[in-house]
C-alpha cells in the first residue's frame, strides 16, 4: 500500500475526511492535517515533510492565495492543488499563474486523485532533475579544479624544466604557483646539505627579505616536515615571519627518502592556500625538480673536481715524460721531421717502424698534434701488453655479460678515440684473429663490441708502430698481407741514435734539464772526455738507454760537471762493424743491467733523502722539496719503488 502525507487547508472537518476516504479508496494509506490559519500551515510545514498541500480557496480568516505564499516562501518544491466548491475561472487562473499546480472542483472529488498523483511524479521528477544538475554542476567544478590543477602543475614543469640551480628553481616555481594562487607571497625550498645533516634555505616571493626574517623557523618547520613526513599548516602562534598570515609546508620525497621541504607563504590570514591532495602532488612535481638541481650540482662539482685533477695529472705526465718535443739537427732526424709535417695534416694511416727505444710513440704524437685531430684524443693501446683474450675487448668494447667477468659494460678504444688518434703500438703482436677484424674497421670504418650485435661507426686515423720486420712476418704467415698494405700506407722509419750521432749533444742537454728538475740537482756541463764516450758509444738501446744512463749519472753525481766512469758507461767503438755487432749482441742484457741498477740507485737516494727528513714528505722541510718533485709525484715513486716507512 502507498503512502501518502497530505496537508490540508480546510476549515470543513467533513471535507478533510471526503479527501482521506478517496485517497484510501484509491489505495493509499493516508496521513493527513488539517490547518486553518497562516500559522497553523507555517507550524505544519515546519514540523514534518509532506507529500503534497490541498487548499481550499477560501476559509474565514485564511485564502489559498495567502496558503501559497506561505509555501512558496519555504517548499516551493512540495505540489499546491486548490480543492474548491465555487472558484471563477479568473480567479482560478491567477493563482495557476501565481505556482498552484492545479485545480479541483468539490464536484468532482475522483479528479483530485489523478492530480495529485501526476503532480507527484512531476515533483520527483523535479527533484531529481535538481539533484543530477547539482551533481553535474559539482562535477564541472571538479573538472574546472583539476583542469586548473594540471595547469598549475604543468606551468611548474615547464618553468622548473631550464633551472639548474637552487635559486631559479625556487624563482620558477614562485611564478608558477603566484598565477594561479594570488594569495601565495612566497616560495621556500629547504633542502638538505649535501653529506650532511644541515639544511639550506632558498625563497623567492613578492617580499622575500621579510620571509627571510624567519629563515629559523623556516628551517624549523622544514625540518618538522621532514622528519614526519606530513603536510604541516601551521597555526597562529608558530608564524613564520612578521606578515605571514598563512602557510603549509609538504616534504620532497624521492626514492623513498625525504630530501627536503617545500612550504607556501601568504599574507592574508585564516584561509588555507592550497588544497591538501593538489599540495601534495605539486610537492611530487617540485621533488623531481629539486632532485634533478642536486644530481646537477652533484655532477658539476665532481666535473670540476676531475678536471682540477686532469689538468694535475697532465702536468704530472708532462713533467714524468719529458719528450713533449723531438730534439735534433742532424740530416735523418730533419728528414724524419719533414715527413712528419707532411702527413700530419692528412688522415693517411701511419706505419711507424724502428727499433726500440727510438721515440715511436714520440712521433706518433707529433703526428696527432699537427693534424686537424689535435682537439680530440689521442689514444694509444699497447698490443703487446694485452694477453689475446682480451684484445678485442680493449679495441671494441664488450656489453655486460659478453663472457665470464663482464659485469658492466666497457667503452673500447676505438669508441674511446672517436674523432681522434687510434696509436696501436706494437701492432705486430696483434692475435691473428683480432688482425682480421682490426682490417675491417679499417676498411668499412665499423665495429661491434663483443657480445653485441649493435654496429658502431667510428671516425678515427689509426697510427701503428712495431719494432718488428712485419714484411718478413707477412712471408711467415704471422701477419695478414692485407692489414700490413692497409697499414703500410705511409711508412716512417725511425733511424737509431747511432745513425744520428750529431744529435747526442743537443739530446744530453735536453734530458740532463729535466733531471735536474726531477732530482733536484744542478748538473751545469759534461766533461769532454764523459762527451767523447757518448758519441763512441753504440747505443743499442737507443734514446731509452740514454734516458737511463744519464738518470743514473745525475743520482750519483757529486759536482755540478757530469762525468762517467766505467762502472756507467762501458768504452764502446762505433769504427768497426765487430763493435757494432757485439753491441748488438750484448744490448738486451745491457739494457736490463743498466735499468735494474737505476732503480736501485734511485731507491737508495729517495731512502736517504726521506731518512734526512724523518720521513716528511710535504712541506718547506719535506723530502718531496729536497728532491724538486710534486709530494704525489714522490708518493707514487715511493709505491713504484716499494718505499714504505718503518713502523
Amino acid at each position: 500500500m502507498k503512502e501518502l502525507r497530505i496537508l490540508v487547508v480546510e476549515d470543513s472537518r467533513r471535507d478533510l475526511d471526503l479527501i482521506v476516504r478517496e485517497f484510501q479508496l484509491a489505495g493509499y494509506s493516508v496521513q493527513a492535517e488539517r490547518v486553518e490559519t497562516a500559522e497553523e500551515l507555517t507550524a505544519a510545514l515546519a514540523r514534518a515533510s509532506w507529500d503534497a498541500v490541498i487548499s481550499d480557496n477560501a476559509l474565514p480568516s485564511f485564502d489559498a492565495t495567502g496558503a501559497l505564499s506561505v509555501l512558496q516562501s519555504s517548499h516551493p518544491e512540495i505540489p499546491f492543488v486548490i480543492f474548491s466548491g465555487m472558484i471563477g475561472e479568473e480567479r482560478a487562473v491567477g493563482l495557476m499563474k501565481a505556482g498552484a499546480s492545479d485545480y479541483v472542483s468539490k464536484r468532482n472529488l475522483p479528479r483530485l486523485i489523478p492530480v495529485i498523483e501526476r503532480e507527484l511524479r512531476d515533483a520527483a521528477e523535479r527533484v531529481e532533475r535538481r539533484r543530477i544538475e547539482s551533481q553535474l554542476g559539482e562535477m564541472r567544478a571538479q573538472q574546472e579544479r583539476m583542469l586548473n590543477q594540471r595547469s598549475v602543475l604543468l606551468d611548474i614543469t615547464n618553468g622548473v624544466i631550464g633551472s639548474l640551480d637552487r635559486h631559479s628553481l625556487c624563482q620558477a616555481i614562485f611564478e608558477a604557483i603566484r598565477a594561479s594562487v594570488p594569495e601565495c607571497s612566497a616560495v621556500v625550498l629547504v633542502l638538505r646539505v649535501m653529506e650532511s645533516d644541515a639544511l639550506d634555505t632558498v625563497i623567492a616571493g613578492t617580499d622575500p627579505q621579510a620571509v627571510a626574517a624567519g629563515e629559523v623557523r623556516l628551517r624549523g618547520v622544514g625540518r618538522t616536515v621532514l622528519e614526519n613526513r606530513c603536510v604541516l599548516v601551521p597555526g597562529e602562534d608558530t608564524l613564520l615571519s612578521a606578515g605571514v598570515g598563512s602557510s603549509i609546508a609538504g616534504p620532497l620525497i624521492t626514492k623513498g627518502e625525504p630530501f627536503g621541504a617545500l612550504i607556501l607563504a601568504g599574507a592574508a590570514a585564516g584561509r588555507p592556500l592550497l588544497d591538501m591532495d593538489f599540495f601534495t602532488r605539486i610537492c611530487s612535481q617540485v621533488a623531481l625538480a629539486a632532485d634533478n638541481v642536486i644530481s646537477y650540482e652533484k655532477i658539476a662539482e665532481l666535473k670540476a673536481r676531475l678536471e682540477r685533477e686532469n689538468a694535475y695529472l697532465i702536468e704530472e705526465i708532462k713533467s714524468e715524460h719529458n719528450f713533449e718535443e723531438m730534439v735534433g739537427a742532424s740530416p735523418p732526424f730533419r728528414a724524419l721531421i719533414e715527413t712528419v709535417r707532411r702527413v700530419a695534416p692528412t688522415d693517411a694511416t701511419v706505419l711507424i717502424t724502428g727499433e726500440s727505444g727510438t721515440g715511436k710513440e714520440l712521433v706518433a704524437r707529433a703526428i696527432h698534434s699537427r693534424s686537424p685531430r689535435s682537439a680530440k684524443p689521442l689514444v694509444k693501446i699497447n698490443c703487446a701488453a694485452i694477453s689475446a683474450g682480451l684484445v678485442e675487448s680493449e679495441l671494441f668494447g664488450h656489453v655486460k655479460g659478453a663472457f665470464t667477468g663482464a659485469l658492466d659494460r666497457r667503452v673500447g678504444r676505438f669508441e674511446f678515440a672517436q674523432g681522434g688518434t687510434l696509436f696501436l703500438d706494437e701492432v705486430g703482436e696483434l692475435p691473428l684473429e683480432t688482425q682480421a677484424k682490426l682490417l675491417r674497421v679499417l676498411q668499412e670504418h665499423e665495429f661491434e663490441p663483443v657480445g653485441s650485435n649493435r654496429t658502431i661507426q667510428t671516425d678515427v686515423r689509426i697510427i701503428a708502430a712495431t719494432n718488428r720486420q712485419l714484411d718478413q712476418w707477412v712471408k711467415e704467415g704471422r701477419f695478414r698481407a692485407d692489414l700490413y698494405f692497409r697499414l703500410n700506407v705511409v711508412p716512417i722509419e725511425i733511424p737509431p741514435l747511432r745513425e744520428r750521432r750529431s744529435d747526442i749533444p743537443d739530446l744530453v742537454s735536453f734530458i740532463l734539464a729535466h733531471h735536474n728538475r726531477q732530482f733536484g740537482r744542478k748538473i751545469e756541463s759534461v766533461a769532454d772526455e764523459t762527451m767523447q764516450r757518448l758519441l763512441a758509444y753504440s747505443w743499442p738501446g737507443n734514446i731509452r738507454e740514454l734516458q737511463n744512463l744519464l738518470a743514473r749519472a745525475v743520482v750519483l753525481s757529486t759536482g755540478p760537471v757530469l762525468r762517467l766512469g766505467d762502472d756507467l758507461l762501458p768504452s764502446a767503438s762505433i769504427n768497426t762493424a765487430d763493435s757494432a755487432l757485439r753491441a748488438s749482441e750484448i744490448a738486451p742484457n745491457h739494457a736490463s743491467q743498466g735499468h735494474q741498477a737505476l732503480n736501485d740507485v734511485e731507491r737508495s737516494h729517495v731512502l736517504q733523502v726521506l731518512r734526512d727528513t724523518n720521513w716528511v714528505i710535504e712541506g718547506s722541510r719535506g723530502a718531496a722539496l729536497k728532491l724538486g718533485l710534486h709530494p704525489n709525484t714522490l708518493r707514487s715513486r715511493m709505491k713504484k719503488l716499494r718505499i714504505e716507512r718503518p713502523r
